[in-house]
């Protein structure tokens, strides 16, 4: 973008106008690489204590995504304002980098859409199975972001202990059972996104703590418009209130906020172990307490848990791999 003119002496100073970031050129092969990457994400954003965030930062679009929603704000309508008509609107689009954030959001309700149903139904009947696939694809993340940290130091080593034990704590809270109104959805949406957004904090699992986790999945599965549509403006208010915040840290504390949310994402192995109980020592749908593999009431299923383990461990580092090779590109 080429600087104005400056003003001459006898003439009124303009408005100042609002700079516009720099956005990538995307070519198709990119953004369905985008697209990919989002039914991923919603895939990760479906199952209680695996954060969408975590996927977005494993595969390299993290700090993309956090520049863009950060984006959005008053200054559009200045922005808009200035160049007027079909140009102001092309302005904008290019501003909230919205060719990327629209390929994202399709893949993630595209697997809203498609896999919903299949993931509730596995973590209903086959949790053992599903656990073992996201324990083994956290704990690999755990170690790609640590290896990405260049330089350890105390303050970035007690970040990284502050992030796990928050997100221990949070994940070893009891749930709470209510029958959500609209308004609650829609505090409970904000929180989540918050959560969904930060890698380690899974915005599914602070839904099920809030007690509105079945009541949001049922009408996703249902298309109930007024339950989501009270959810999704919940998270937009989140998004916009919480993203400025995480591209000040990230633009100045990279390591330090990189070792916080690594220690966010290695606590959450609390939450993703996948040799459950509940208070009886029973499998039922509120097993919910974490036991030893031998302890499991049928069994540990070593190989069949340590297989799933692997694969889950392999396809997030394909996942880094493809990250870094597109960035590089």
């Amino acid at each position: 973008m080429t600087a104005s003119p400056s003003p001459r002496p006898d003439s009124p100073s303009p408005s100042p106008r609002v700079k516009t970031a720099p956005v990538p050129n995307d070519n198709p092969k990119q953004l369905l690489g985008v697209y990919i990457k989002g039914i991923v994400m919603g895939a990760a954003d479906i199952v209680p204590g695996v954060s969408g965030g975590t996927i977005a930062l494993i595969a390299g679009i993290y700090e993309r995504l956090i520049n863009a929603l950060s984006s959005i704000g008053l200054s559009l309508w200045q922005l808009f304002r200035q160049e007027g008509g079909i140009k102001g609107l092309l302005a904008v689009w290019r501003q909230v980098d919205a060719t990327f954030l629209l390929c994202l959001v399709l893949g993630i309700a595209t697997s809203f859409a498609t896999l919903a149903g299949i993931i509730k139904h596995l973590l209903d009947n086959e949790p053992l199975l599903i656990w073992s696939f996201f324990f083994g694809l956290v704990i690999a993340t755990v170690f790609i972001l640590l290896a990405e940290i260049k330089r350890w130091n105390a303050a970035r080593a007690g970040l990284f202990a502050i992030g796990l034990v928050a997100a221990v704590i949070i994940s070893s809270m009891p749930l709470l059972t209510t029958t959500p109104s609209l308004p609650y959805l829609f505090l409970a949406g904000a929180l989540a996104i918050c959560a969904m957004i930060l890698p380690g904090i899974s915005g599914s699992f602070i839904l099920l703590l809030l007690g509105a986790y079945d009541t949001v999945l049922e009408a996703v599965h249902t298309f109930n418009m007024s339950i989501i549509l009270t959810v999704m403006a919940g998270m937009v208010s989140g998004l916009l209130l919480f993203t400025r915040m995480l591209k000040w840290l990230l633009a100045r504390y990279y390591q330090g906020t990189l070792a916080l949310l690594t220690g966010f994402i290695a606590g959450s192995l609390v939450k993703v172990w996948p040799w459950k109980t509940d208070a009886l020592g029973t499998l039922d749908t509120e097993a919910i307490n974490n036991v030893a593999p031998w302890h499991y009431p049928i069994g540990a299923h070593w190989l069949t848990t340590i297989s799933l383990m692997l694969l889950g461990a392999v396809l997030v580092s394909a996942l880094s791999w493809w990250g870094h090779r597109s960035n590089r590109a």
